[in-house]
């Protein structure tokens, strides 16, 4: 690593947590030993994760592991839809254009049976002894409740909005501190269910490394920068503590288990796709209205990503991203914020060769490897305020931090990544 690339990934730590401080409720009560303990474990996290052996083995038992469950969910895909579910058996000839993945069969389905697969674990009290060694970790650095600790480190594995359910007894005595790191948390990583489709989505664009360990790896790191974060805009030592059991029973059986995490993982597919016919077609309508209006200024190309590139440069810059790829980089970030997660990864798919080096894209996986956007903030609010209808106006008080603070989270995280 040369010279210049050490003093842009020095001044990035310095720059993105810079970025958080104006959005401090008390700059002077900030504790800045918890932002370096915070750096100083993701840095010796994302080695343990990337760079011991032993870990790296597990990761490649569990790579087999999402190819035995890509071919299951295959088998399931293909008794349902036929040849829409395999391209290789479609009786129609290729015709050498478009994109021969077929989206709603080859995709979503993958989404309902890991949701299904998660929720058995669940009941199985596999999950539930896994993260909450997790959240004792992150409970002892960086002086937070239990509670809080189990509902930010569940959003590994859950969603953000399921994740808020394992507490839902304690957000009504939850401070703003801790309502913000349970959203920021929430935004700042994937569940299961989406990262074993985006495997599936982005194998052609990283043939030569194991995605679930990346993805996996992405989203554990991120819990402690998102509680960083949340320190740094809510600095206050307020704590809530569990009053018995600390992990709650969600399902009532194997079978509860299976139907209601297949419910849910059809719940998920359905919006996920609807999401992305809507928004792909607005970025494309809107696309074609700034082309017309970049005619006029003299601005070729002007596209919704070139703009909110620009927006971005800097702070993918700061990830540590080279001058002369940052924009690429930059443009899908941007998207990923203003839409959505699903649809800045398939532009990450598609990307042209040479765009961006090896260690860029990684940088640029996991950086996008959130639901930090702003509908997933008016997700979060109402999904959260159903369970507690009290605390509704202090999680639209904290819903803006919990957005800058999930993409910043998200960025620190690529960052630290791409030193490895």
């Amino acid at each position: 690593m040369n010279i210049p690339t050490v003093l842009q990934i020095v001044i990035g730590f310095i720059g993105l947590v810079a970025i958080a401080i104006p959005f401090s409720q008390s700059r002077a009560s900030i504790n800045y030993r918890h932002i370096f303990v915070a750096i100083v474990f993701q840095l010796v996290l994302a080695f343990a994760l990337v760079k011991i052996p032993f870990i790296v083995q597990i990761f490649a038992y569990l790579s087999e592991g999402v190819t035995s469950l890509q071919m299951a969910t295959q088998e399931g895909a293909e008794f349902v839809f036929g040849y829409l579910s395999n391209t290789s058996s479609s009786p129609f000839a290729a015709s050498g254009t478009g994109n021969s993945m077929i989206f709603a069969f080859q995709i979503l389905p993958l989404i309902i049976v890991i949701s299904s697969l998660s929720a058995l674990l669940w009941f199985w009290n596999i999950l539930p002894l896994l993260i909450r060694a997790i959240s004792k970790v992150f409970e002892k650095l960086f002086n937070i409740g239990g509670p809080i600790g189990l509902g930010a480190t569940a959003n590994i594995i859950m969603g953000q909005v399921e994740a808020p359910l394992l507490v839902k007894p304690y957000l009504s005595r939850m401070s703003e501190k801790e309502l913000l790191i349970l959203m920021t948390a929430g935004m700042s990583t994937v569940s299961g269910s989406i990262m074993i489709a985006l495997v599936s989505m982005l194998q052609p664009q990283f043939p030569d490394i194991n995605l679930i360990q990346h993805l996996v790896s992405a989203s554990i790191l991120s819990i402690p920068a998102a509680i960083m974060y949340a320190n740094i805009m809510i600095p206050s030592s307020e704590t809530t503590q569990f009053d018995g059991n600390s992990i709650p029973k969600v399902y009532d059986s194997s079978m509860d288990a299976i139907t209601r995490g297949t419910r849910d993982g059809l719940d998920i597919c359905l919006n996920v796709g609807a999401i992305l016919i809507a928004f792909i077609a607005l970025v494309s309508l809107l696309n074609s209205i700034l082309s017309i209006l970049g005619g006029f200024v003299g601005i070729e190309d002007l596209s919704l990503q070139l703009i909110l590139g620009f927006m971005f440069f800097p702070i993918v810059w700061l990830m540590g991203v080279p001058l002369g790829e940052a924009l690429t980089s930059a443009e899908l970030l941007g998207l990923k914020t203003a839409l959505n997660e699903f649809v800045a990864y398939a532009a990450l798919a598609d990307l042209e060769p040479g765009m961006l080096s090896e260690r860029s894209k990684l940088i640029t996986l996991y950086a996008l490897c959130g639901f930090a956007n702003f509908s997933s903030v008016g997700i979060l609010v109402s999904g959260i305020s159903a369970m507690a209808p009290e605390r509704k106006n202090d999680l639209i008080k904290v819903s803006l931090k919990a957005l800058v603070g999930a993409t910043l989270a998200s960025c620190m995280t690529g960052l630290v990544i791409g030193i490895f």
